[in-house]
């Protein structure tokens, strides 16, 4: 199973958890896994079925943006992390 790093403000949808394991083969279905275990996550993550512009998805610390996006393969050895973007002034 690949797993998920939950960032802090997204733990409280996730039952407070840091990582959760997820099935699938790319990085799309790893994330429906996700908002399956979880699907208080599924708002706060999309807007309709795209992912929202201020949520970063990164594979071993690359942006998946940069890849082939939801279409990203991944195994089972490799990390997804969710990084919220933060706006400030």
């Amino acid at each position: 199973m690949t797993t998920i790093r939950i960032p802090t403000p997204l733990r409280p949808y996730a039952q407070g958890q840091s990582k959760v394991a997820v099935s699938g083969a790319t990085v799309g279905a790893a994330l429906d896994s996700l908002t399956d275990q979880h699907p208080d996550l599924r708002q706060h993550l999309y807007e309709g079925d795209n992912l929202r512009s201020f949520v970063n998805i990164y594979l071993n610390k690359e942006d998946v943006r940069q890849l082939d996006g939801a279409d990203t393969a991944i195994s089972e050895e490799d990390t997804l992390m969710i990084i919220p973007s933060i706006a400030g002034g």
